[in-house]
């Protein structure tokens, strides 16, 4: 069987079994009725519970639900309830929950669709009614709340230094972690004593952080585990100055390349270059990303409305889309979910797999890909004036409302520039960056 098939063939199954399940049990005690309202929700990792909740309500004949993570709301795209049995799932993440009702308790699975179609499952448990208090256990002994300077280690890590920022109200424990590629979103647990507990399933990616502070005010003993089989240990210390790398200034335009060049297709099989003449005369921002990416799903939150406002200005916008699948026609289903999801009114085309020494390959005009998603700003001469690694989404608070300014003005700058004057009116900075690359 081809490479191309099986993955075709896995996916049919994998979409197949989230819309219709196995076989369900005969038992009428089974087939109960799912009560509107809040449902206390954990998902079994190795190294221990991540703790979310479900708004169940009731849309007709059918349901509608939505994911609390933390400080957000995510609503599920596809909510079926038959026969006892209750599947919700993210189709732009090929996310999937199935779990029996009995007695007021949902039990079943939480699957992850990962790149080239392998699968991660782990045990989900949701019970109706309000959320855990942690302020009824063990009193927290630390304030977490502030700026912490933390270096992960162990398997492929580089020891980077990154930026927690976390808040706490009595025992409740909320933040996030940014990292020089992005951030990991919407964070909530408690701290009990001295030892604390993060989590996140924000419908694509499933993350615990755990650990103690010591006497010394340190973070040690601390594990992450991403989903069922990423491990890593971590530490941190408190530093209100800790800062990342300059986002602008981590890649580059390849020093053989004076302009970056693209051709690929779009959802539809039509290429798409940059030598197109809808991009003639533009300022063109280029994502490479992916659907499968929280934090590309944060930018393209951002880059839609911000496309349209811009665009009679000649701004124009395009997603190189590097997916988990190979097969073109999966990875053209996921754009076009993606598409619709955000309301996208610009070009979205099939790039390539989800890997970033494999979308490196397939750029060669960019010194490297460091992350999903990277963010190229081109002027009307076609010059390349600035590349972004990363991005930091809503999690990060001012953070994200930085990044969103600094990208209206860089784009209002280049947007006011004609073609003729668009060389000739870059920023001493930029000159220099175009003749290092």
């Amino acid at each position: 069987m081809s490479g191309k098939l099986f993955h075709r063939t896995l996916f049919v199954v994998l979409t197949t079994a989230s819309l219709y399940g196995c076989q369900k049990p005969t038992d009428s005690s089974l087939v109960a009725e799912l009560n509107d309202g809040y449902w206390q929700a954990h998902i079994t990792l190795p190294g221990g519970n991540v703790e979310t909740g479900f708004e169940i309500s009731r849309n007709g004949d059918s349901h509608r639900a939505s994911l609390i993570n933390g400080q957000e709301r995510v609503q599920v795209d596809e909510v079926r309830f038959t026969d006892g049995e209750l599947t919700l799932r993210f189709p732009g993440f090929n996310t999937t929950i199935k779990a029996q009702l009995l007695n007021d308790e949902l039990r079943g699975d939480l699957t992850l669709v990962k790149q080239f179609g392998s699968t991660q499952s782990m045990p989900f448990v949701a019970t109706l009614g309000s959320e855990a208090t942690p302020e009824s256990g063990i009193s927290p002994n630390r304030d977490l709340s502030g700026r912490w300077a933390v270096t992960f280690h162990g398997a492929e890590s580089d020891d980077s230094t990154y930026i927690g920022e976390f808040a706490q109200r009595g025992a409740r424990l909320f933040g996030t972690f940014l990292h020089p590629n992005g951030d990991y979103r919407f964070l909530a647990g408690h701290v009990r004593g001295n030892n604390f507990h993060l989590s996140t399933f924000d419908g694509a990616h499933v993350y615990i952080f755990s650990g103690q502070v010591n006497e010394e005010g340190k973070i040690v003993n601390a594990d992450f585990w991403s989903g069922t089989s990423w491990h890593q240990n971590w530490s941190g210390i408190r530093n209100e100055r800790a800062a990342l790398p300059d986002a602008f200034q981590r890649t580059f335009l390849n020093p053989s390349y004076d302009r970056f060049e693209f051709e690929f297709p779009n959802e539809d099989g039509v290429m798409i270059s940059i030598d197109d003449e809808k991009y003639r005369d533009k300022v063109v921002i280029i994502t490479v990303a992916g659907t499968w990416c929280p934090n590309c799903n944060d930018e393209a939150r951002f880059l839609a409305p911000f496309h349209k406002k811009y665009r009679d200005d000649g701004l124009e916008i395009v997603a190189l889309l590097f997916e988990h699948f190979d097969d073109a026609d999966l990875a053209a289903q996921q754009a076009r979910n993606f598409k619709q999801k955000f309301d996208i009114e610009y070009d979205t085309l099939i790039a390539g797999i989800s890997d970033k020494t494999e979308a490196a390959k397939t750029l060669p005009t960019l010194s490297a890909v460091l992350a999903f998603p990277t963010t190229i700003f081109i002027d009307r001469a076609g010059q390349v004036r600035q590349i972004h690694t990363g991005f930091v989404g809503p999690g990060t608070g001012e953070h994200y409302v930085s990044l969103q300014n600094s990208f209206t003005e860089l784009t209002t700058t280049l947007l006011a520039e004609s073609s003729e004057e668009a060389t000739t009116d870059m920023t001493p900075a930029d000159s220099e960056t175009a003749e290092n690359n």
